[in-house]
């Protein structure tokens, strides 16, 4: 058998196991369990790749990723999309991903641009109302959060309090530094 033969059995055989070429509806039970193996095996490649917050989704910056990411690699492995290109697709995400990572660890201004910056909604136990209704978190939930982090449920007791970047809520209590 000639190199030619062998890489045309091979390609042949790999068209036939993923069901390349086939519509969606035509892919066996076989065909799309392959395709998720190989789109799982990958993406935790593409993953391990990135940088470790992606996956903690900390930002929107993170979240949008792996939104993205899935809703594409699910199309390579329902046959919905092509599945080299798509898999392809996925990494040049998670490469631009790491890029605008690596922009904002150096410039603050693109940070803010790719990830947002804090804002203060309590100084001294006073709440910021506007701040507060820019970030929509209501009193409700400012309160649900002192409960939650800050074990309290007097505001007094807060000399600071931000909506971080990741949406979260942290607080420094009077008397601490």
């Amino acid at each position: 058998m000639t190199e030619v033969q062998d890489m045309n059995t091979s390609s042949q055989l790999l068209q036939t196991l993923l069901g390349i070429g086939l519509e969606p509806k035509d892919l066996t039970l076989l065909q799309v369990s392959l395709r998720g193996i190989i789109v799982f095996v990958v993406t935790l490649l593409a993953v391990r790749l990135s940088s470790k917050r992606s996956l903690a989704e900390k930002t929107a910056f993170d979240a949008v990723l792996v939104v993205i990411l899935g809703s594409m690699l699910s199309r390579a492995i329902n046959g919905s999309g092509p599945f080299f290109a798509t898999l392809g697709g996925g990494f040049v995400l998670v490469v631009i991903h790491r890029v605008f990572g690596l922009a904002a660890y150096y410039s603050h201004g693109f940070g803010i641009l790719v990830k947002g910056k804090p804002a203060v909604l309590v100084i001294n136990g006073q709440t910021q109302d506007k701040t507060m209704r820019r970030n929509h978190i209501s009193a409700h939930d400012l309160e649900e959060d002192m409960r939650l982090e800050a074990q309290t449920e007097d505001l007094s007791q807060i000399k600071v309090a931000r909506i971080e970047r990741s949406g979260d809520i942290s607080f420094m209590k009077a008397g601490q530094s």
